[in-house]
């Protein structure tokens, strides 16, 4: 199965509450790579790179780590690029 990109926004209360740590530390128990961080608006934006199932379940992963804090989830399906090595937390 071809490798997908995946523009993720979650929204709620995000931020100052680990949340990108969480994601990272998530996404080193995935083969995928990309990046996470939080934008001015509050909310916080992660583009991931891996199988399309994998990312489901990245995403799930998160979903269910940081459920308290999350108000909805946007997911955006690309094409992959394969431009990244590793998951970082970007600022």
């Amino acid at each position: 199965m071809p490798s997908a990109r995946y523009e993720i926004i979650f929204t709620g209360r995000v931020q100052g509450v680990f949340f990108r740590a969480t994601a990272q530390e998530i996404a080193n128990q995935f083969t995928i790579t990309g990046w996470v961080r939080n934008e001015p608006d509050g909310s916080v934006r992660c583009l991931a790179e891996g199988e399309p199932t994998v990312l489901d379940q990245f995403v799930i992963a998160i979903q269910k780590a940081k459920q308290s804090n999350i108000k909805d989830t946007k997911i955006i399906k690309l094409e992959a690029t394969d431009e990244f090595n590793g998951f970082t937390v970007r600022s």
